[in-house]
């Protein structure tokens, strides 16, 4: 049983990057990075689009593409940006997984640390879980 959480950044780029968007929520001209990670912050699947991109449409392009590496996935915390029937609707048929949505104090009542190491990192979660990842 996996447990999948999503969430979107929108980052300013550099020069180098060959398309940008503008986010007018965050107001930042640049990239949009949709990251999937597991309940220790590791990361399962990374997106990258323009800035302009929704944080729905960025979320459900990743879990299209990366299906098979998803594909264990049986529930997706999101925050309130991943709400909705059609959201939730995509995950099922991508990755026939449900979405819970927590509010945002519960997402955060957890934080994941790494640890450099020689070849690696260490990785060890901090505090209590939400509950949402208590029930599982």
């Amino acid at each position: 049983m996996t447990l999948g959480i999503v969430d979107a950044q929108s980052v300013k780029n550099t020069d180098t990057a060959q398309e940008k968007g503008y986010d007018a929520g965050k107001k930042v001209s640049g990239i949009k990075r949709h990251v999937t990670v597991d309940i220790l912050g590791l990361p399962l699947a990374i997106h990258i689009t323009t800035a302009d991109v929704g944080a729905r449409q960025g979320r459900l392009d990743l879990l299209g593409r990366h299906q098979d590496t998803l594909s264990e996935v049986i529930k997706l915390l999101v925050d309130g940006g991943y709400t909705g029937e059609n959201f939730a609707q995509g995950v099922a048929d991508k990755l026939q997984a449900t979405v819970e949505a927590v509010k945002r104090p519960e997402l955060h009542k957890f934080a994941v640390h790494a640890q450099a190491l020689d070849r690696g990192a260490l990785v060890r979660v901090a505090s209590e879980m939400p509950p949402a990842v208590e029930k599982l």
